[in-house]
């Protein structure tokens, strides 16, 4: 496997992630509850016993660039949210972390995702379908972590470590 920049994975995960909405979006979305008409809009991101969504390290970065868009007082509200998601729910990198769930510290009430153009590959799969022969298969979601773990291993050289998003961004922040 030829070895990538960080600078070129980074692209590439961007490529994959866009590739990846325009396929949902395309043949499935419409299958779904518009996000913008819910009554109850951020409860899936927010629902604490729900939220289990894990990262690679090369998507971390991708996160954290994309929060380094925002003021110093936001990135600062961001990250001490950051760290109370990890306390409250008492997420760390031991273990068996798929076990823990927390509430997105990326979602903000009025605002929607912070991080929408860049969101985990769960998030984007994740819409509220009625039926379930609607939702998209969970191959998809798998086929593209794989993806994912191949640009890890090509940049950092060894497998990539799945974490809870809250915990891999906490490690990689810039103070």
């Amino acid at each position: 496997m030829k070895p990538l920049s960080e600078k070129r994975a980074l692209l590439k995960l961007r490529n994959l992630k866009n590739d990846f909405r325009a396929f949902i979006k395309q043949n499935f979305e419409h299958r779904a509850k518009d996000c913008q008409t819910c009554e109850t809009k951020g409860a899936c991101c927010l629902d604490a016993h729900f939220v289990n969504v894990h990262i690679t390290h090369l998507e971390a970065v991708l996160i954290r660039e994309e929060l380094e868009k925002l003021s110093p007082e936001k990135q600062t509200e961001i990250y001490r949210r950051i760290a109370e998601t990890i306390e409250n729910y008492d997420l760390n990198s031991d273990g068996d972390s798929f076990q823990k769930t927390f509430a997105c510290p990326l979602f903000e009430k009025g605002i929607g995702c912070l991080i929408h153009s860049v969101k985990p590959i769960p998030c984007i799969q994740h819409a509220c379908y009625e039926r379930k022969e609607d939702l998209p298969p969970d191959e998809l979601q798998a086929e593209t972590e794989e993806k994912i773990e191949c640009l890890n291993t090509q940049t950092y050289k060894k497998f990539p470590r799945w974490l809870p998003l809250p915990v891999y961004l906490d490690s990689i922040k810039r103070g």
